[in-house]
């Protein structure tokens, strides 16, 4: 059972209580994110959200993590593209000490010249540590391909340039501007009354104004031919990221579009795992990967490859899709892919820190909540031919975009001759 609450000044409150359990996971999530961004700010998000564990009015850099840590609780915080979130997990009954820190941060961050200065470092060392790891840095490469010259397209950490500009005064606007009542979301799950809890969070973010609903610019898709991004860099393996626009994030179609993912390749058992990993032996990693966004989405397919089977694994992965688009799925895969996809949402919902993770992606993504039982009842009625309308939407020539990262041991015009979807 979920139980909702919004505040006058728009605040949304989100709780699930779990009787029977020990521990409680509390969110606090903006409404704000990379996408939020443009090329002279890129970064912004996430280097705020790196300043705010760095003190706050009422605690230091280090009460914060050794109030958490002291009581056996763990701290953390992420920002995505549309995103961003402020997160504990610790015993029930220090859950007033969590909203306390929590909220401290997100309401009232030092932000101090040097601890900025001294971030901005940081900062910038982890951008030049994504750019040494090929496996990661090909997502930002194709990130570029499909959302050219849009903040969507851009790395969420920013650039070195729009990074190193980025002021103390910045970092405060930006705060200021869209850390409103109206764009946050506060969730919980776990030994908790829903009741109770309201009356707290109320009482530390009532002061807070309303403000309007933050907005970000819409995507521009247009896409006619495939496109191909080689960079040259001396590594073991040829790392491939091959994306196509996809679904946006509460699209009628998302579960069969998670159904598909299942099928090709989240898991073991799936059909470019089996077929590339396990007969051809070409590939150590293979798998997909579904993005979902406000008004888009993608479709991944990432693999680790022998930098002189390039070719052959990217001729095989195409003829897998080509095969879903052709051929329906029997009733056993299809079967199999509901049961691991329901299973391990049902798994994943024991925990109190991703159920509250669920919730409240939820409610500040879409405004709504989805019962367990309510996707299980929505999995249930998609069909075969669903998935197979999906992979034929989806999986075409002129929406296809490859980033490869390895030696150029293929020119642009060989790799661009193995682009073909019928």
């Amino acid at each position: 059972m979920y139980n909702k609450t919004r505040l006058t000044n728009g605040l949304s409150i989100v709780t699930h209580p779990m009787p029977d359990m020990q521990s409680v996971a509390l969110g606090i999530w903006l409404k704000v994110g990379g996408r939020y961004e443009s090329s002279q700010n890129k970064g912004i998000s996430h280097y705020l959200e790196h300043m705010l564990f760095k003190g706050s009015k009422k605690y230091s850099c280090r009460q914060i993590k050794e109030s958490i840590e002291g009581v056996g609780g763990s701290l953390n915080g992420f920002t995505s593209e549309e995103l961003t979130c402020y997160l504990v997990k610790m015993p029930a009954r220090y859950l007033d000490l969590a909203l306390d820190i929590l909220s401290d941060m997100v309401l009232n961050p030092k932000l101090e010249e040097k601890e900025v200065i001294k971030e901005k470092t940081v900062i910038l060392e982890e951008i030049k540590m994504y750019k040494d790891l090929p496996q990661s840095y090909v997502y930002e490469l194709l990130d570029e391909l499909l959302w050219p010259n849009q903040p969507l397209g851009m790395a969420i950490s920013g650039d070195y340039d729009s990074v190193s500009r980025i002021k103390q005064q910045d970092l405060y606007d930006f705060n200021k501007r869209y850390y409103s009542a109206s764009n946050i979301v506060v969730s919980a799950a776990g030994r908790l009354e829903h009741n109770k809890f309201s009356k707290q969070v109320e009482k530390v973010f009532s002061h807070l104004k309303g403000k309007n609903k933050n907005k970000f610019l819409a995507v521009a898709e247009k896409q006619n031919n495939p496109k191909l991004k080689l960079y040259a860099k001396d590594t073991e393996q040829t790392h491939l990221a091959l994306g196509f626009h996809g679904f946006k994030r509460d699209h009628p179609f998302k579960h069969a579009l998670a159904l598909l993912h299942i099928i090709l390749g989240a898991n073991m058992s799936s059909r470019l795992f089996n077929e590339i990993r396990e007969k051809r032996g070409l590939a150590y990693e293979i798998g997909t990967q579904v993005k979902r966004f406000q008004d888009t989405g993608a479709f991944l397919v990432h693999a680790g490859i022998d930098n002189k089977k390039v070719v052959d694994t990217l001729r095989l992965i195409l003829k897998e899709l080509e095969s879903i688009k052709k051929q329906l799925i029997s009733p056993d895969e299809f079967k199999r892919a509901k049961e691991f996809y329901l299973g391990q949402l049902t798994l994943a919902l024991e925990d109190t820190l991703e159920h509250m993770l669920w919730i409240g992606e939820s409610v500040t993504s879409l405004d709504k909540t989805y019962t367990l039982k309510e996707i299980i009842k929505e999995v249930n009625q998609a069909k075969r031919l669903d998935v197979q309308e999906v992979a034929r939407s989806i999986f075409k020539e002129t929406n296809l975009n490859l980033a490869l990262i390895g030696p150029q041991k293929y020119t642009e015009k060989i790799i661009y001759q193995q682009l073909r979807i019928n």
